[in-house]
């Protein structure tokens, strides 16, 4: 039964994608450093040094593909329970990760854009964060969100309570709250609804990833490694994509 779930497509060629059906959003949990580093005998902070060299080929992808939005899950509320060590080389390899990029992502015309409460990263993080966003916020390319201390229930609970604030001071109607409304207040504003959502590693779950959001995305599952996953496997998922028939509840 799950095996049905992972797709292959014959051919990852690039000629082989249709670009008048390309998905305007696609959404990756990039999951398997830790055991990809494990196959090679390595600690689990080289699979995760890995894993930004296969962020870097999906974005330049991504964007010479005309994708508009890449929603990348790279800390979750949940990743504050692995070790302390660990956590503090992710948040290392992210001032990196900005401090190296960003000037090259801003010269493409990549939007780095944030979700999630990253009021609880290290002060350095939220830095080059800010200034990371602040940097690119006037381009018109390819738009990379990146979800740091992020959840996909803490997200729908923290709109819920906003909605209140504002019904309880008046300054929205009780009976307009509506899908639109409500969409407005998660940190996805503006944003469409991931059209495809990648996981790698062999895992067949969300995670808390953009619960609300996922409600009709198309879901592609590899085995493959995050560190291993290339702009081939990216070209694969696009294409297995474009062979289904979104309904979205109706009849075609």
């Amino acid at each position: 039964m799950f095996k049905k779930l992972f797709r292959s497509s014959k051919s990852s060629s690039k000629a082989n994608i249709d670009f008048s059906n390309l998905p305007k959003h696609i959404a990756i949990i990039m999951d398997g450093n830790g055991r990809w580093a494990r196959s090679k005998n390595l600690p689990r902070v080289a699979g995760h040094k890995a894993g930004v060299e296969a962020l870097r080929d999906i974005i330049k992808t991504s964007s010479n593909l005309g994708i508009k939005y890449l929603t990348l899950y790279a800390f979750s509320t949940e990743n504050w329970k692995r070790p302390r060590e660990e956590i503090n080389a992710l948040m290392e390899l992210l001032v990196i990760y900005l401090r190296r990029e960003a000037k090259e992502l801003h010269k493409n015309n990549v939007v780095i854009n944030v979700l999630g409460d990253i009021s609880k990263l290290p002060e350095t993080a939220i830095s080059e964060i800010n200034k990371a966003t602040a940097l690119t916020s006037n381009n018109t390319g390819l738009v990379v969100n990146i979800a740091l201390n992020y959840g996909g229930r803490h997200e729908i609970l923290r709109a819920v309570k906003n909605i209140c604030k504002d019904v309880v001071n008046n300054k929205i109607d009780f009976d307009k709250i509506d899908e639109a409304v409500f969409s407005n207040y998660l940190y996805t504003k503006n944003i469409p609804d991931p059209d495809l959502i990648i996981r790698t590693s062999g895992e067949i779950r969300l995670s808390n990833f953009l619960l609300w959001q996922a409600a009709y995305s198309e879901f592609w599952f590899t085995d493959v490694y995050w560190p291993d996953f290339s702009s081939k496997h990216f070209i694969e998922a696009i294409i297995d994509y474009q062979s289904r028939k979104r309904r979205f509840g109706g009849i075609k």
